[in-house]
């Protein structure tokens, strides 16, 4: 590599020439580290690992590879680009050669420790690996006889140490006089390079592009292992160090827990009592209950109408819910919520370590039954980590940006809002044609993005859909209200219609415009419709049960009779008693659980406040000092009493300890028996 440095110095001719050849040699670096973790782990990878898998791991590899490239590397970066004169001298740039090696060294000796440890984990190493074996009195002992064991990966070790110092090239010292052109190159250098990478350590720069995590390797594979080669160790341990880890508490014994409560789940339906409807599930962006005047017919006389008149209509011929509740407000804590039932605590799931635990959702159960799937967003290939979670979880293809643009019968960038994806009308009409296509059974979700700030609608529905209400989204739900309604207009003339079962819910809630949603509860309020025009016994308003968006994926599954084992943080709301339907969010470090009525706080391993609903819907009178003092209340001809408050906070518990256990230990499939 030495001998191109020439090359690269007479077509350049600057220090940025020297800086690109060294961040070159970390790349190679990085690569090699991950062509090892393959190769020393090939007796797992190579039953399934074919060349497309290989290819895609490399390309999503060199993703996470270039992002690690600037956190490792940043501090030389600065040090290298910094305009000062007093820093040119043998001295400083020696010391700058020992930081390169050190970092990039480290990095390396990292991804390879995790070529041993994934044998065990199955994953990559992440912040939470010191507080894992803190207590941990043998850790010295275990890391010795591991060294031992794998003895030629420390020669490799050694040797890419031995091999960075080589091949490492020290950029020339400049020399005085140091005019204005020195000053200005290298603050001009570092300002460039400081952009890119930003670019990189988020994985681009448009207005979609989250910061990428550790889920987003599931944009390229589907298998857990396969994501721990996609991902790099340091990269591993940068994006979750300092994040809060799922450490169960141990409020009970883990058999009192689930006793008390289960995620797991096995139906004793026979056979031959399952059904084949289709599965369409609409994820629609910040579609709140509260907007919904068929869910509000009550408040004010019966006077508010609301701004989804189609959706009104939809309802009238569903079996929904009058209390029904979002498990997260943002929009990655909507897909995990409602196709897998995995509700969001803490963090999002999408940004913890658990989210490469193996899992499953609507789409992977239903393909045990031979469904086939499939995955619609309107936004680019790749965005909010949607199309990584899609594969991880099970579905078998997702359809995008790039997929649309793609269809002949549509207008490509022409239908993209400028800022997020396709709008709602177009691109549920491609949904409902590209469904059309899908052989039976078949399940497919689709998540919707125009009822989205800059709160936009498109030109032509701009005097259709005016300013109006207290709030600019509010012509966004009217517009995303009449692209659904267009949607299951074109949907009913399909030949698949009447045998589907449709499921309509919001990812999250959006601002209140009701007093009535502006509660610590009501601002999780999100609708759950269950519509199936050939099944007339699905009709009408649940006033009793409580909804939420992790009931979804097991209602479903038991409404078509699925007899197999399944994972599900929520309930059948079908087959549930009305006293045993509950609701939970994680709201500002408060966890948030209603039932029957009551409203439980909960936080630092202790209840918080504790509410009763009907009487009090807004929140306005805390019964837990009484309660905590051995009182009962009298509240609306209804007696609270202290177990009541007792019981509620024994399941909370059970609930949280239940689901940390299963996060920490990867325990989000079905058990074998």
């Amino acid at each position: 590599m030495r001998r191109i440095l020439p090359y690269i110095r007479r077509g350049c001719g600057s220090l940025a020439a020297y800086m690109v050849y060294n961040l070159l040699l970390a790349m190679f670096i990085f690569m090699l580290a991950r062509f090892v973790f393959v190769a020393w782990n090939w007796h797992l990878f190579r039953e399934t690992m074919s060349w497309a898998d290989a290819w895609n791991i490399f390309r999503g590899g060199v993703r996470f590879d270039l992002s690690t490239l600037f956190y490792v590397n940043g501090l030389w970066i600065v040090l290298l680009l910094l305009p000062l004169q007093w820093k040119e001298t043998r001295a400083y740039y020696l010391t700058l050669r020992i930081i390169f090696l050190v970092t990039n060294l480290a990095a390396f000796a990292l991804n390879l420790f995790d070529s041993v440890y994934v044998t065990f984990t199955g994953r990559r190493t992440t912040g939470s690996f010191l507080a894992e074996f803190a207590h941990d009195s043998n850790g010295g002992s275990v890391v010795g006889q591991e060294l031992l064991r794998s003895w030629p990966l420390v020669l490799l070790t050694i040797a890419t140490g031995w091999f960075i110092w080589r091949v490492y090239f020290r950029p020339p010292i400049a020399r005085k006089p140091f005019g204005w052109k020195y000053y200005i190159s290298r603050l001009a250098t570092l300002v460039l390079t400081v952009l890119i990478a930003i670019a990189s350590i988020r994985g681009g720069f448009t207005r979609t592009t989250r910061p990428i995590t550790l889920s987003n390797a599931y944009q390229y594979v589907h298998h857990p292992l396969d994501a721990a080669a996609v991902l790099n160790t340091p990269f591993s341990i940068i994006r979750t160090l300092g994040k809060p880890a799922f450490v169960a508490p141990k409020y009970m014994s883990p058999e009192e827990a689930e006793s008390i409560y289960s995620y797991h789940h096995t139906p004793a339906a026979p056979a031959d009592t399952i059904r084949r409807p289709n599965v369409v599930v609409l994820i629609v962006e910040s579609f709140s209950r509260g907007y919904i005047g068929a869910l509000n017919r009550e408040i004010n006389d019966s006077t508010f109408a609301g701004w989804t008149p189609r959706m009104d209509a939809l309802i009238d011929r569903s079996k929904t819910y009058k209390h029904s509740y979002a498990n997260g407000m943002k929009s990655i804590d909507g897909m995990p919520s409602v196709l897998s039932s995995i509700p969001m605590m803490i963090e999002p799931f999408f940004l913890t370590p658990a989210s490469l635990n193996d899992l499953s959702s609507i789409a992977g159960y239903l393909g045990d039954l031979g469904y086939t799937s499939a995955f619609f967003h309107g936004a680019p290939n790749g965005s909010m980590g949607f199309e990584a979670y899609s594969n991880h979880c099970g579905f078998d293809r997702y359809v995008g940006l790039t997929e649309f643009c793609e269809s002949p019968r549509h207008n490509g960038m022409d239908d993209f809002d400028g800022t997020w994806a396709i709008w709602d009308e177009p691109f549920l009409q491609f949904f409902a044609e590209e469904l059309n296509e899908m052989p039976e059974p078949f399940v497919a979700g689709v998540f919707t993005a125009s009822s989205h700030h800059p709160f936009k609608v498109p030109k032509e529905y701009a005097e259709r859909f005016p300013e109006e209400g207290p709030h600019p989204l509010l012509k966004c739900i009217r517009y995303a209200d009449h692209a659904l309604g267009e949607f299951f207009e074109t949907a009913s003339k399909m030949p698949w219609y009447d045998n589907t079962l449709f499921v309509l819910t919001s990812d999250h809630s959006m601002v209140p415009v009701l007093t009535e949603y502006a509660t610590d509860l009501e601002r999780y309020a999100a609708p759950i419709v269950f519509f199936a025009p050939g099944d007339t016994t699905l009709r009408g308003m649940d006033y009793e049960r409580i909804a939420q968006q992790i009931d979804i994926l097991p209602t479903v599954l038991n409404y078509i009779g699925y007899d197999r084992p399944y994972v599900a943080f929520g309930q059948d709301l079908f087959n549930t008693a009305p006293e045993d339907t509950w609701a939970f969010s994680f709201y500002n470090e408060l966890y948030q659980f209603t039932r029957d009525g009551m409203f439980l706080q909960f936080n630092n391993d202790e209840p918080h406040a504790f509410y009763y609903l009907p009487a009090d819907p807004l929140l306005q009178t805390d019964l837990l000092p009484t309660l905590l003092a051995g009182k009962e209340v009298e509240f609306d001809g209804r007696t609270i009493t202290p177990e009541m408050l007792a019981r509620n906070v024994e399941f909370l518990k059970a609930f949280i300890q239940q689901y940390c256990t299963a996060m920490s230990t990867d325990d989000l499939m079905p058990r074998l028996k």
